[in-house]
């Protein structure tokens, strides 16, 4: 499993914090994120459910620990945001963020991870 990005155009959602929201291609998928203080941030449930589909989440949280990654709560105004990218549900209340190096990262430790590997 390769980590291949293809950046879709990112788009202003007019938030009153310092951020902007875009689509981006990983691995064939497409995730939302938000562009925070120049770092691009995904939304760990749209990781998880997405691009991690086959990999046991408990699986997942280990190979966090091991590799020292830390996710962030989301305010309400990148909830908001995600929601409106549709890259959390609308009925979520709360999200955490992972940033692209650790996306990237944890990428590269579960490549063997993935079905029928």
């Amino acid at each position: 499993m390769f980590l291949t990005c293809e950046g879709l155009a990112p788009r202003n959602y007019n938030s009153p914090t310092d951020f902007h929201a875009g689509h981006q291609r990983i691995q064939g998928i497409t995730l939302g994120y938000l562009q925070i203080d120049g770092t691009q941030m995904f939304a760990l449930a749209q990781v998880l459910s997405d691009l991690f589909k086959d990999i046991p989440r408990a699986t997942i949280s280990k190979k966090m620990e091991i590799l020292n990654i830390k996710s962030r709560r989301c305010d309400l105004a990148e909830l908001r945001t995600l929601k409106a990218i549709k890259s959390v549900p609308s009925r979520a209340v709360k999200c955490s963020l992972i940033s692209k190096a650790d996306l990237e990262a944890l990428c590269s430790s579960c490549q063997s991870l993935g079905p029928g590997r």
